[in-house]
């Protein structure tokens, strides 16, 4: 019953967002070229294509970050079960750019559907999958109802439930514990994100269980593309700074602290790269209101002589950034923002990093990174510009962090094995 009402109702609902919808489609980068799939739509040698892939195991992504966490997965699951068939889909046009870049040999790459009843069975009738693989908190009914349709088995791995999303997972269990209860295997970072998971479904323990986080297995790619900075700096030997997948008021924040050490470094140079990357012209005057002056990578052409900051909004291309920089401020840990982007990044590279002092999303790789010593933390401007000042009169130091960081973090590999060895106890059909 409810998932009639669901359906009856969510094409107004789809009405209300779809100004957003449009708004990200023609401002934000990445793969659009094959979105009308998100409608259910194929062309006809994708459908040719996708029919060889029938009995496959279906793994979705929502966007960048849960996207290269499903490629470290496919890595691992096609070298232990090479005749399995895969199909990966990604919501978001920048996930679905990167999965186009590093997919693995035999997998193939779709659009997730909107859920939306026809989009979604069309989808499944098409693949005819196996078994549903969700990758962290993706929780569509339509998709996950369809898969027991299909009577396949569903799992949802790197699970977690963030602060902030599980007082809403709280409030509206009815709508939630029921979802939850479709998983065969529900596998979690941490044991509090068990503890949430239970307090939501408390029915579920002998399907939820504690597997890591596979963003601690994830490697710098073996082609990984490094910029050479020069092409934009001209001659500066740096240190280089890159505040690394900010978002709004830390990009003016981390740039005021870098401009007022930088009167004793005059050959650093700052790196900005946005999370967002679709508030590109936004952020260009903003930081050349302070002063700088900046090349946008995205729409600028000649590079002048006397460039400092270099603002990349652009997709894909953050790994490279962080391995050609020196020092990497961390995003969404400054000016008021405490949920954290991806520290485990910077750190698996050596990196020295900065960050405030409470990544929410990330308060285990936090922990690991301070029990190292590895990681400096700071609670205001004036920390942030000692902290920046620091490391950019000491290159030992930066070393000595950046090796740190890089030991805990391997220390803690694993947790792709883990979920691996979760999903093989499900019964996923043999493929035909």
């Amino acid at each position: 019953m409810f998932l009639f009402f669901y359906n009856i109702f969510f094409p107004l609902a789809f009405l209300f967002f779809l100004p957003g919808l449009i708004w990200k489609y023609f401002r934000r980068p990445g793969e659009k070229s094959n979105y009308k799939e998100r409608f259910g739509k194929f062309s006809r040698e994708k459908l040719e294509r996708l029919y060889k892939y029938r009995g496959c195991i279906w793994l979705h992504a929502v966007s960048v970050g849960e996207t290269n966490l499903a490629l470290t997965m496919l890595d691992a699951w096609i070298k232990e079960d090479p005749n399995r068939k895969f199909v990966l889909s990604t919501t978001t046009t920048t996930g679905q750019e990167i999965a186009k870049k590093r997919l693995p040999p035999g997998v193939e790459l779709i659009f997730c559907p909107i859920d939306f009843f026809p989009y979604v069975a069309k989808t499944y009738m098409i693949l005819r999958p196996s078994a549903l693989v969700i990758f962290e908190t993706e929780l569509w009914p339509n998709l996950i109802n369809c898969a027991k349709l299909y009577d396949i088995p569903v799992a949802l791995v790197n699970a977690r439930m963030s602060d902030h999303s599980f007082p809403g997972y709280r409030r509206f269990r009815f709508f939630f514990a029921p979802l939850l209860r479709k998983f065969d295997s529900i596998c979690v970072q941490t044991e509090t994100d068990k503890e949430r998971f239970l307090t939501i479904a408390p029915d579920m323990k002998d399907k939820v269980s504690v597997c890591g986080n596979i963003k601690f297995d994830q490697h710098a790619p073996a082609h990984l593309k490094v910029p050479d900075l020069s092409q934009w700096f001209g001659n500066a030997k740096g240190p280089f700074v890159i505040a690394a997948s900010t978002h709004p008021e830390e990009e003016v924040f981390i740039a005021k602290a870098f401009q007022n050490v930088r009167k004793n470094h005059p050959e650093a140079r700052l790196l900005v790269i946005p999370r967002h990357a679709e508030r590109g012209a936004v952020l260009k005057k903003s930081l050349s209101d302070l002063g700088l002056h900046v090349f946008r990578k995205s729409t600028d052409q000649e590079v002048p002589a006397d460039i400092d900051c270099l603002l990349a909004d652009t997709t894909g291309e953050l790994q490279g950034f962080i391995a050609a920089s020196d020092i990497v401020a961390m995003g969404k840990t400054f000016a008021g923002n405490t949920e954290g982007q991806n520290i485990i990044e910077p750190a698996m590279l050596g990196k020295a990093i900065i960050c405030g002092m409470e990544l929410k999303n990330f308060r285990q790789a936090l922990t690991i990174l301070v029990q190292a010593d590895s990681v400096i933390r700071v609670a205001n401007a004036e920390e942030l510009e000692s902290a920046m000042a620091k490391l950019l009169a000491d290159p030992e130091l930066r070393a000595t962090l950046g090796k740190r960081a890089q030991d805990a973090i391997a220390a803690h590999n694993g947790a792709t094995e883990k979920n691996l060895a979760a999903l093989k106890k499900l019964q996923i059909r043999e493929q035909k």
